[in-house]
């Protein structure tokens, strides 16, 4: 999703706490992976695989200049003759450990090996962030986590939209000093799609 639909996609929700827990989330996110370099984990349910949200943090870190928001994606079942990176299973969840962070979309109740893994990377000293519907024992593994509600009026995949878009946000400033074209684009959306101020 580009800039501008971002910030039309914040206009539309403007006035509910999505915007702001998003970026929060997204905050979170980012302070947990540019200290250490990356070491981004970033895993689904058996049932619900993050592929989309891999795609847009691997796109965010290359705008954003922030190599450390891509992910690895970790699945529940790697195909032998599937390419390097998408052969990752979830014994990497296993092995990580302090420096590293592992981000967990759950939609639904994750199976009990995947919530023993995640449980075991926590317990090693990495940060454990969660994407869920709610379920209690997904949240207690979490450091920081942001619920998604099948009673909330916006659905997991755009709240992952305004979480990549977020974490991407004022990255590093290039070497030259210059913001890239793609920060001077969201700027102008937002400002685009903000009301107009009252002139008396």
């Amino acid at each position: 999703m580009d800039a501008v639909r971002v910030a039309l996609l914040r206009d539309v929700l403007a006035g509910t706490r999505w915007p702001q827990d998003a970026r929060r989330f997204a905050l979170a996110l980012r302070a947990s992976v540019v200290p250490h370099g990356g070491g981004l984990l970033l895993t689904g349910t058996e049932a619900y695989e993050p592929w989309h949200l891999a795609a847009h943090l691997s796109d965010e870190s290359a705008w954003s200049g922030l190599p450390e928001l891509a992910p690895t994606l970790v699945r529940h079942r790697v195909a032998a003759d599937g390419p390097a990176h998408l052969a990752v299973g979830l014994g990497r969840i296993a092995t990580a450990g302090r420096g590293e962070t592992v981000l967990l979309v759950a939609p639904e109740r994750p199976g009990e090996g995947l919530l023993e893994r995640v449980h075991d990377a926590r317990r090693a000293g990495a940060r454990v962030l969660t994407l869920d519907g709610g379920d209690p024992e997904v949240g207690g593994l979490a450091h920081e986590s942001l619920v998604v509600g099948g009673d909330d009026e916006v659905d997991l995949d755009i709240v992952q939209h305004l979480v990549s878009a977020a974490a991407g946000e004022n990255g590093r400033t290039p070497a030259g000093g210059r913001r890239t074209f793609r920060d001077r684009l969201a700027r102008l959306a937002d400002r685009l799609t903000q009301p107009p101020t009252a002139r008396w």
